[in-house]
């Protein structure tokens, strides 16, 4: 059984709701909550964009202020309250301020979200309307923990969630993932929201010690468009609920692995929805002397138009490859480089290798594959995932907005 056909597991400790509060022309569910009834550490990263949204920099205080204790997220798709000034800022506040009035808590224990389009200002009004209903109807379990996920999607064609139920000596914990992004996707820490719910228990310390090498492995190795978001945020939230202690015997290891197979299946899921996306690609970098040069080198192949719309035709265009690790600013040497595309050898020491070119297109065409560039350089391998670039994608970013 593959991991998206998994059945769910929910972490004790988490309510959710969705509703429809009228921000997403189609009518459809745009505003999520999460609920912390006893409250959650909390660990998060953000996007490196300058051009930061509002509920980002209502974040970071408000983790600052609570000491990175949660009591509940809100998420709103459809509008990105980016670019929106001081009046965004203040939108933001009011629903977390209404927010923490409804729920009886600090206004600080209220993680904000939104996704959607920037420079259109927030309709604050209809959320604070909707917020009533949509605390009232917060559920455990899997249909309200699904109804979360399809609520902040955007251009996504479906929720993307994954879960891991994980034994610790006679007791378990659950670690539950949910995101959206199809679009805007270059991680830099797509429009990107990562929600990671679980019920151990982890000071926000120790929780933000093991996210960002988990999210420098799985989010900020893929690539759709090369366009970091406004937007991007990564949130760990641990209830305590199971009573299954991080800094139990073998348990840090458990989690941290589990921790890094939640994201990754989960950047491969965001990957595989991409807008337009026909083939997705993991791009293999080999022989680097570290991992810098690598990431380096992958992005700027993963970057490159000329060799997204090849992977988009099923082209074996091995020197498209060639050129764009050539520009990606590291020292290379022409003659140490091969690439391959599976098994398949198309370029050896910087020329054309004697391959089948028949064979090397039926290679491509298939929906998911493999793309190995050895540098000969070191021992460091990386690997990056990215996908093509098709006229879908166009249309779909022409008519974003109109």
């Amino acid at each position: 059984m593959s991991p998206a056909d998994a059945p769910m597991e929910v972490p004790a400790g988490f309510l959710f709701s969705a509703v429809a509060a009228g921000i997403k022309a189609s009518g459809r569910p745009d505003l999520a909550c999460a609920i912390i009834p006893g409250g959650a550490n909390a660990a998060a990263l953000f996007t490196t964009n300058r051009v930061v949204a509002a509920p980002l920099e209502v974040d970071r205080q408000h983790l600052k202020r609570s000491r990175g204790r949660v009591s509940s997220v809100i998420v709103n798709a459809g509008n990105a309250n980016c670019a929106t000034g001081a009046a965004g800022r203040r939108d933001c506040e009011q629903v977390c301020r209404e927010a923490a009035r409804l729920l009886k808590v600090r206004a600080e224990s209220v993680f904000p979200s939104s996704t959607g389009v920037i420079g259109v200002r927030l309709p604050a009004e209809k959320i604070v309307r909707a917020l009533p209903g949509l605390i009232a109807g917060a559920a455990a379990g899997s249909a309200a923990a699904e109804s979360f996920a399809r609520a902040i999607m955007t251009t996504d064609t479906r929720p993307k969630i994954v879960s891991r139920c994980v034994r610790a000596g006679s007791e378990s914990f659950v670690l539950l993932g949910i995101a959206k992004g199809a679009g805007m996707i270059h991680p830099n820490v797509a429009t990107m929201l990562v929600y990671l719910f679980t019920d151990i228990e982890a000071s926000p310390r120790d929780l933000q010690a093991l996210l960002r090498p988990v999210c420098d492995e799985s989010f900020n190795c893929i690539s759709i468009d090369g366009d970091t978001s406004t937007n991007d945020t990564v949130l760990l939230l641990a209830s305590g609920a199971s009573g299954v202690s991080l800094r139990g015997p073998g348990v840090c290891r458990q989690f941290a692995q589990a921790l890094n197979e939640v994201c990754k299946q989960l950047a491969v899921e965001i990957i595989s929805d991409g807008e337009g996306v026909k083939h997705v690609v993991r791009l293999r970098i080999e022989q680097a002397r570290n991992r810098q040069e690598a990431l380096q080198i992958a992005r700027t192949i993963a970057h490159s138009p000329l060799v997204k719309t090849a992977w988009a035709g099923a082209d074996p265009n091995w020197g498209r490859i060639l050129a764009a690790a050539g520009r990606a600013g590291i020292a290379l040497d022409p003659r140490r480089i091969n690439i391959f595309c599976g098994d398949l050898q198309l370029c050896r020491g910087g020329v054309a290798a004697s391959f089948d070119e028949a064979q090397a297109h039926a290679y491509l065409i298939q929906p998911q594959y493999e793309v190995r560039v050895q540098l000969g350089r070191g021992r460091v391998s990386l690997d990056f995932l990215t996908c093509d670039l098709t006229t879908e994608y166009v249309h779909i970013n022409a008519d974003y907005t109109t």
